[in-house]
């Protein structure tokens, strides 16, 4: 936990934490009132890929502002900015047209895509370079409890109070966070230097060239298209799974979502010490197949048994390798990615993530009335098992080792 002891991230640890909570309520929310609207799950899968998109677009634009603005103020900025883009959300709640809700969710992901890459560059800054990946786990540490807190109270409030509920709560929680980036961060390392302001377009396409000189940036970019599949994917399926597998509530989606974060929160804890000498790719590889090998399970429970007590514990239990991926993924990237182009490194996964979460969610939304549920969820955990066994045999082979070395050089 020695990353808390430097006051600039312990800010940002916890501002991330409120912001997260905050996504984490419309994340839960949304998807379940236009499947409780329209009763479609192609148009929820639709929904879904509205608000991804903006991602895509916006990927050239959200690495350049990382990388040559002042990245606390881009976060302060985005977090009051995704205040104010919801408040039509307040006008479907009284009953206004549904598809107001699909400006918003477009808006939403377009300041998403500017916070993400701006955050994840800044930490770096912020931690000695040897606490990085413990610092990473403390973020995940975030994740899991504000996925708890947020997608609990998201459905909660849901269920009780209708979507206006879920819109104030959203609105204050976002208030918060903005208020704690306020302030300029004293940092641990020195702000890395701007370069020159060439063309956004000529910029990112650099960034995007560093992913294909480096050996370890392509293997993330592998993992990403792979298991961002699977959660497209799982972003429809898992909403059919509750409701009509399960016959659960929305209350039960944003319980077995949050419950996730009790697993992820003892994996953070893991990776923020016992844990932080880890490799990133031992960390992104193990925990990804034991993510793919629990998800086939739980698919396939129902068969035996539709309690929703055992898949309480399931959920919270599928939680801890989904965070030992996800740190691993993170901290092979900046520990790869030069520090002056790192912003635009991370805004294209990103961008790799919101595309191929897009596909995956179509492609689920299309399929699920031709090959049903059940077979579309196995999919969906192969492939993560997939991703997982690439990252094993390229570690195994050496070659990320011999990527890292030759990469000193031109990273320092």
């Amino acid at each position: 936990m020695k990353p808390l002891r430097e006051p600039a991230f312990a800010r940002l640890w916890i501002a991330a934490f409120f912001s997260e909570t905050a996504e984490w309520m419309l994340q839960i929310a949304l998807p379940v009132f236009v499947f409780q609207t329209t009763g479609s799950a192609a148009t929820t899968a639709l929904s879904i890929v509205l608000g991804l998109l903006p991602a895509v677009l916006l990927s050239p634009l959200a690495g350049v502002v990382a990388d040559r603005w002042n990245r606390r103020l881009v976060l302060c900025v985005v977090c009051a900015g995704q205040a104010f883009v919801a408040l039509p959300l307040l006008f479907v709640a009284s009953g206004g047209p549904v598809y107001v809700l699909y400006g918003v969710m477009a808006a939403q992901a377009g300041l998403a895509s500017l916070f993400e890459p701006a955050r994840n560059a800044l930490v770096p800054e912020l931690v000695a370079p040897d606490e990085l990946i413990g610092a990473n786990g403390l973020m995940s540490i975030n994740g899991s409890v504000a996925r708890l807190a947020g997608g609990w109270a998201g459905g909660l409030l849901l269920g009780f109070g209708g979507l206006g509920w879920v819109v104030v709560a959203y609105l204050g929680v976002l208030v918060v966070g903005s208020a704690l980036l306020a302030r300029p961060f004293h940092r641990v390392a020195a702000p890395v230097a701007a370069g020159p302001h060439e063309p956004v377009l000529r910029a990112w396409l650099d960034g995007l060239r560093e992913i294909g000189r480096e050996g370890r940036l392509r293997l993330a970019g592998v993992v990403v298209v792979l298991t961002s599949l699977a959660q497209g994917m799982f972003l429809v399926l898992f909403v059919v799974f509750v409701l009509d597998i399960l016959d659960g509530t929305e209350g039960d989606v944003g319980l077995l979502r949050g419950v996730q974060a009790l697993g992820g929160l003892a994996a953070g804890f893991a990776v923020a010490t016992v844990a932080r000498k880890a490799t990133p790719a031992a960390l992104l590889g193990w925990g990804g197949l034991a993510l793919g090998l629990l998800s086939a399970v739980i698919w396939n429970l129902p068969a035996l048994t539709v309690s929703l007590g055992v898949f309480i514990g399931l959920f919270g239990l599928v939680g801890a390798p989904g965070v030992l991926a996800g740190s691993g993924l993170l901290s092979l990237v900046q520990t790869t990615a030069s520090p002056e182009r790192s912003g635009r490194v991370l805004s294209t996964m990103f961008a790799g993530m919101a595309g191929f979460t897009a596909l995956g969610a179509l492609l689920a939304g299309g399929l699920v009335s031709v090959l049903g549920a059940g077979v579309l969820l196995n999919v969906q955990a192969g492939l993560h098992v997939a991703s997982a066994v690439t990252v094993l045999c390229v570690s195994a082979s050496g070659r990320l080792r011999r990527d890292a070395v030759s990469a000193v050089p031109r990273s320092g």
